[in-house]
């Protein structure tokens, strides 16, 4: 049986994908391979033949209703993809679908059509230039500074819409405006072709274009304007190398007007450290400058304090054999050079810091200019320690042992509670201020096994504490030095018994110390306050901050323990500005150390650019303290001379030298006349409260005789002031810082006795005060002292007695003198004064124009005498009538009385003064004719 002529027995076979291509302007795909149906029923009519093609939606959603397929010959199965509206590119630029192609069944009804497989069939849209390039923004701008070349000043840039790399790429740039000194590469940066001035043209105003690889123009050209700058140098702008400081001012701006530039560099972080170098001023800073034990007083320390490098006196001859160094302070330095130097504190003074509670207070200095290491050290070998302070006290039944040494950056105390029997412990600190060459406080308060460490007031804890182990026990026997250690004894058994020798047979004394050192006090007791060695080691002047509440926000303010540093660090240019403004110089003192203070600000920049962050040199300059208004002390109420009959001078309480003293400080200050009217310059004295730290009353002459005569202080009284004193046949001094009125009543109560029968008529003392440990002195007070004798216990003889009775005259002394008031009302005294010897100059000046005088006379009695027609016998001899010559030959001698008898057997002459009376005796014996 055969099959029917038509029967379909194949289905339509095509390829399983396609690639295809669509222009934006054109509908037609243009696949690849093309696309053609075949079915192996051909050439059956229908059954061989393509009758379509069916689209289906691919992945992404396109597909039958964006593209269609028509069949162009069914017998060949050759078909056409095409769009069916036109595609977008900046759309979508690839689409996909399936494609399936159908045969035209058994008939022309298309009964029983078979499907073929589905392909893949992937389109790219490809681009057409359609868009223009178009810029980002229509204007720009920039500012750049006169005088420099810059790789970009500022950049454009323009867009193009096209999908493809092709056109939508902006391919170059060009600037349309002709003659201008710019130039712009194909990435948009524009820069300079020549150094711009500002003072020539200010605005620069040009146009560019945009062309894409289309060679497409862009729609709308842009504007570039550049604002040319004058020249801007980055740093610190106002600043003044020379700063004035007047003492008195308190605070005062470093840096009124000082401002940072950083010619538009964004920064992201500012620093400015400012440095004041007070090192050469002092210890390291403006303090007060008074003593040490005044400084003590003022501060308020418990009192006790034992002084172990006193200034060498008699009494204090340990120190004599130290070298000493100048201070600006008055303060008195020791120069210790780690072998020969070393002070050895007597046992009377050792024995008064006895006991395990205690505080330790010294000034030290490492190195310095005569400080060299041992001439037997070898290079390159470690250094040893060096012990400031060694010291093994006595308890109530028991000895104890520490020592206070450096090595290198390290300070340690080694102490042993008990020599006999407990081990010793070690307190270690590292600390930067032992080595840096610079003058520290040091407070060391033991109250073991508490340790507490002050350095410049700052608390310092212990970086180590260990047990040292066994050791040598050292000999319990008290003892103190300073500047080095003993070296470690054991005992020895000899013939004459046991004894101690030294383990080091090198020298005496081991660990010297290499530097210097002052006010080095030890006090028994309970330890000081931290409020005592805050206000002991306070510096009167250093760096700070106005007002810290004004402070804008991300600034930050740091300032060292010596106010001798201050760091200011921020992130914003204008608060940072502010606060620069705001950095104050303070010194609380009346009268300010006067000099120069070298001042440094140095400054650090970060930048979000790294590579082009600014960089800011180091600026440099001083502040100049001025010299302060001079305090003048004035001593005054004391006249010139006293004189007081000698019996009150013997008596017990003797004389007081200075009863109405009056001690007036005062500032003389220059007043602006020239506002007033005035012509020239005047000076101005304020009267101020000040504090004396020391006077002293000097015999002048000889020194005083302890045997017959001697000063008396009351001691109670200084005991209860707090003050010292130094009584020696050659002055008397009292020193510490206390008020005026307590000095003045402590010199009026200073006494002078005489013991009796002390034959003598004068004395002479000098009287000066001080303040800030010498720096102002008063004026110098001199005191003549008369003692009046009377004539009896002067001149024994009775023919001398008689022959001055004969020659006074009481009724003329009566009347002349009765305006004085005279220490002694006793007629017959006689005060030797200081100015005897011209006072006897000026009584033979009158005793030559008496005896001139009586020649005189003589001469016209004679002549008178001859012109009556004879002369006399007795014509040759004096008058029996009296003479009495008065005379004012100077200011300070009121009077002058000389009497004289015509027997001429003498004549005596009184001399009066405010303050003295002189006679001058016995009668002269009989001359003749004079």
């Amino acid at each position: 049986m055969s099959l029917p002529l038509n029967l379909k027995a194949h289905k339509p076979w095509i390829e399983t994908e396609y690639q295809g291509i669509v222009m934006e302007n054109d509908n037609t795909v243009l696949l690849n391979p093309p696309l053609f149906a075949l079915d192996k029923d051909a050439p059956l009519h229908y059954a061989g033949e393509i009758c379509g093609f069916r689209v289906h939606n691919g992945p992404g959603g396109s597909g039958a209703a964006q593209f269609e397929a028509v069949v162009l010959d069914r017998s060949t199965g050759e078909g056409l993809v095409r769009s069916k509206e036109p595609l977008d590119c900046e759309s979508q630029r690839e689409h996909s679908f399936t494609i399936q192609a159908y045969d035209c069944g058994e008939g022309p009804d298309g009964t029983n059509s078979k499907k073929s497989h589905k392909a893949t069939v992937h389109v790219r849209v490809n681009d057409v230039n359609e868009f223009s390039p178009v810029f980002v923004e229509r204007r720009y701008e920039a500012s750049i500074p006169e005088g420099r070349l810059f790789d970009r000043i500022v950049r454009v840039e323009a867009l193009d819409a096209d999908c493809s790399p092709q056109y939508s790429q902006i391919c170059f740039y060009d600037i349309i405006t002709p003659n201008v000194p710019f130039a712009i590469d194909n990435d948009g940066n524009i820069k300079n072709t020549e150094p711009l001035d500002s003072k020539k043209q200010r605005v620069h105003s040009f146009w560019v274009t945009a062309f894409d690889c289309g060679k497409n123009r862009a729609q709308a050209d842009a504007q570039v304007v550049v604002t040319v700058k004058p020249s801007c140098k980055p740093g610190w702008i106002g600043w003044s190398k020379r700063v004035e400081y007047t003492p008195g001012s308190g605070s005062i701006p470093l840096f009124p007007s000082l401002h940072l530039e950083t010619c538009e560099e964004t920064v992201w972080n500012i620093q400015a450290t400012v440095e004041l170098q007070t090192g050469h001023i002092g210890k390291g800073c403006d303090r007060d400058s008074y003593s040490d034990r005044s400084v003590r007083r003022l501060c308020g320390a418990v009192r006790g304090e034992v002084d172990l490098l006193p200034p060498p006196s008699p009494a204090a001859n340990w120190t004599a054999a130290l070298p000493t160094l100048p201070s600006s302070d008055s303060s008195l330095v020791f120069s210790f050079n780690g072998s020969a130097h070393v002070a050895v504190v007597p046992d009377s003074v050792a024995s008064m810091v006895s006991g395990d509670h205690f505080t330790l207070q010294l000034w030290m200095r490492r190195g310095g200019a005569s400080t060299q290491p041992p001439a037997n050290q070898a290079r390159g070998t470690r250094k040893e320690e060096e012990t400031i302070i060694c010291s093994t006290v006595k308890n109530d039944d028991s000895y104890s042992h520490y020592s206070l040494s450096v090595h290198g950056c390290r300070l340690s105390l080694f102490y042993w509670p008990d020599v006999s029997a407990a081990r010793p412990v070690k307190f270690l600190w590292k600390l930067e201020q032992v080595c840096d060459s610079e003058w520290h406080h040091l407070s060391l308060s033991v109250q073991f096994p508490s340790v507490t460490l002050y350095v410049d007031g700052v608390t310092f804890d212990p970086a180590l504490i260990h047990d040292n182990g066994a050791i040598p026990n050292p000999a319990p026997r008290q003892r103190l030095v300073i500047g080095a250690c003993w070296g470690i004894e054991k005992e020895r058994e000899t013939e004459r018994g046991t004894v101690s020798v030294l383990l080091l047979s090198s020298g005496k004394f081991v660990g010297g110390y290499r530097g210097l050192l002052s006010g080095v006090t030890v006090r028994p007791g309970s330890v000081e306050p931290h409020s005592v060695v805050e206000c002991l080691y306070a510096c009167r002047e250093g760096l700070d901050f106005g007002d810290l509440e004004t402070l804008g926000s991300g600034m930050k303010v740091h300032v060292n323990p010596s106010q001798s540093v201050l760091v200011l660090e921020g992130d914003d240019i204008e608060s940072f500005n502010r606060a620069v403004q705001q950095v104050t110089y303070r010194n609380s003192l009346r009268f300010a150390t006067p000099g120069v203070r070298p001042l440094k600000l140095t400054t650090s920049l970060r930048c979000f650019s790294e590579e082009s962050c600014l960089s800011l040199r180091q600026l440099e300059g001083y502040l100049v303290v001025l010299q302060p208004d001079a305090p003048q002390i004035s001593l005054s109420g004391v006249g010139p001379h006293l004189a007081r009959p000698a019996p009150e001078f013997e008596s017990p309480r003797g004389v007081p030298l200075f009863p109405e003293l009056r001690i007036v400080c005062s500032l003389s200050h220059a007043v602006n006349t020239a506002a007033q009217g005035m012509e020239g310059g005047a000076l101005m004295s304020d009267a101020v409260a000040h504090t004396l730290d020391g006077c002293e009353v000097q015999p002048l002459g000889e020194e005083l005789n302890p045997e017959k005569e001697e000063l008396l202080v009351d001691m109670e009284s200084l005991k209860e002031q707090g003050l010292d004193i130094i009584n020696t046949t050659a002055y008397i001094a009292v020193t510490g810082a206390e008020s005026i009125s307590v000095y003045e009543d402590v010199l009026r109560s200073i006494r002078y006795r005489l013991a009796k029968g002390s034959a003598r008529f004068e004395r002479r003392f000098r009287l000066s005060c001080s303040e800030m440990n010498g720096r102002y002195t008063s004026n110098e007070l001199t005191l003549e002292v008369n003692f009046l004798h009377s004539l009896d216990s002067l001149y024994h003889p009775s023919h001398l007695l008689a022959s001055q009775q004969q020659f006074l005259h009481p009724s003329h002394h009566t009347g002349e003198l009765s305006g004085h008031t005279l220490p002694n009302p006793h007629r017959n005294s006689v005060v030797p004064g200081a100015a005897t010897v011209i006072i006897m100059v000026c009584v033979g000046f009158l005793v030559v124009m008496v005896i001139l005088g009586v020649f005189r006379i003589r001469s016209i009695h004679r002549r008178g005498d001859g012109a009556r027609g004879g002369g006399k016998e007795g014509g040759n001899q004096w008058d029996d009538s009296a003479l009495t010559i008065i005379v004012n030959p100077m200011e300070s001698i009121q009077c002058v009385y000389i009497t004289a008898k015509s027997a001429c057997f003498g004549f005596s002459v009184s001399v009066m003064s405010r303050d003295r009376r002189i006679s001058i005796y016995p009668p002269l014996q009989p001359t003749g004719d004079v």
